[in-house]
């Protein structure tokens, strides 16, 4: 069983930034792709940004592209999403998500790939 926690979220003004961060449980980290999928009010769960098993290689939707950063940490289980430049629309829970064996799979936007997911964190960007 993996646990991931996320924090990190809080309310910003547009234009401000933010940096959130997941945790995960357990020694196989390493072997995990990770996601990151937010979740606005009425809207359906979307994915934002992914990272690769040993970091190499990354995934953003556009909507996201040249303001947000993905980045791990695999000696402390972790994973990051800088966030620059926000805007009111980037308002959503922020969750993070593991999928295991990452090695073997290409990163994805789809949600029901991954395996484990965090409990969320609260981002706000008021206008």
């Amino acid at each position: 069983q993996v646990q991931l926690v996320e924090s990190g979220g809080g309310l910003v003004q547009a234009g401000g930034s933010l940096r959130l961060s997941c945790a995960a449980s357990g020694r196989s980290f390493s072997n995990y792709n990770m996601g990151w999928f937010r979740q606005a009010p009425g809207k359906d769960r979307e994915f934002v940004a992914a990272i690769s098993w040993s970091g190499r290689s990354t995934l953003y939707t556009d909507s996201v592209k040249g303001r947000f950063t993905i980045s791990r940490d695999n000696a402390k289980n972790t994973v990051y999403l800088q966030m620059n430049s926000l805007k009111p629309e980037d308002t959503a829970v922020y969750y993070c998500a593991a999928k295991t064996g990452g090695s073997r799979y290409a990163l994805t936007q789809l949600s029901d790939r991954y395996d484990y997911w965090g409990q969320g964190t609260q981002v706000t960007v008021s206008s």
